[in-house]
């Protein structure tokens, strides 16, 4: 199978530049992440059990397709192997599933957290955070498994050219439901900053839905234009890159437990270096 995003060479030694930087900051940010919360024992908490795992999923998922990508922007041979193109969904799908699945879990986390603060590490104990991250990944594998079933079962006769895109619609009724609820809990708080200090603990949470959202209903509506543009396929490639690379942007921006870890890391590399 063949495929491209433009057949420019400059667009794409362009396009190769820019997807490099998105692919490098998003290791870096979501590496970050997992190293202060590993590291650091004041994160050692279900919400930020549940935000590394999802760190890790941030760059393994721009780790399936990017490679290949950059790889093909440079070189004229813009080949894939049935197999490998199997292999290939398959991760993806995989990983963007349980990504979804993370964030359904992690909204009922929020809504513990605001509801019933006093409670929070009684409900989210060991137990439950465990149970959650191995639901949520086994979600993900049963979702790949299911998508690669009937992806085999189409016709692959006819011309071998096939755009390079990946794109996966995803259900978010339950994290909808739960920010409802949410919502409703947050307006009944009588402070005006009481309510703003719940807003401000699931803010990030609800950002990087939203993000999710609107990059996937943006490549898919753009996808359906007629236009022969290669710029629908960048749209379509941005929907797994713009997320992983945002991410870690959202969750640190406004969390000072993030930021006062990063400092001691900081203080910790700088004494060692000395």
């Amino acid at each position: 199978m063949t495929g491209g995003i433009s057949q420019s060479t400059e667009l794409q030694h362009f396009l190769f530049l820019v997807f490099l930087l998105v692919y490098g900051t998003t290791w870096l940010g979501n590496l970050t992440i997992i190293i202060t919360v590993i590291f650091d024992s004041h994160l050692h908490t279900p919400m930020y059990l549940l935000l590394a795992n999802l760190a890790f999923l941030d760059f393994s998922e721009s780790s399936v397709t990017a490679p290949k990508m950059l790889k093909d922007l440079l070189y004229q041979r813009k080949t894939i192997s049935f197999n490998g193109c199997l292999t290939q969904m398959f991760f993806f799908h995989f990983i963007g599933g349980t990504v979804v699945f993370f964030l359904v879990v992690m909204a009922p986390d929020r809504y513990v957290a605001i509801y019933k603060p006093l409670h929070y590490l009684s409900i989210m104990n060991r137990s439950m955070c465990m149970g959650l991250v191995a639901g949520a990944w086994l979600g993900g594998f049963v979702h790949s498994i299911v998508q690669l079933a009937l992806i085999i079962q189409l016709p692959f006769c006819g011309p071998n050219t096939l755009d390079s895109l990946f794109l996966a619609l995803n259900c978010f009724v339950f994290i909808i439901v739960s920010y409802v609820q949410i919502f409703k809990t947050v307006l009944r708080i009588p402070t005006e900053q009481g309510r703003h200090k719940a807003f401000s603990t699931c803010l990030p949470h609800l950002t990087v839905v939203s993000l999710l959202i609107c990059t996937g209903s943006f490549a898919y509506l753009k996808l359906t234009s007629s236009s022969e543009s290669g710029l629908d396929l960048v749209v379509g490639v941005l929907y797994s890159l713009v997320p992983p690379v945002m991410n870690p942007i959202i969750y640190s921006m406004r969390n000072k437990d993030i930021k006062a870890a990063w400092k001691k890391l900081i203080v910790w590399w700088l004494f060692t270096k000395s």
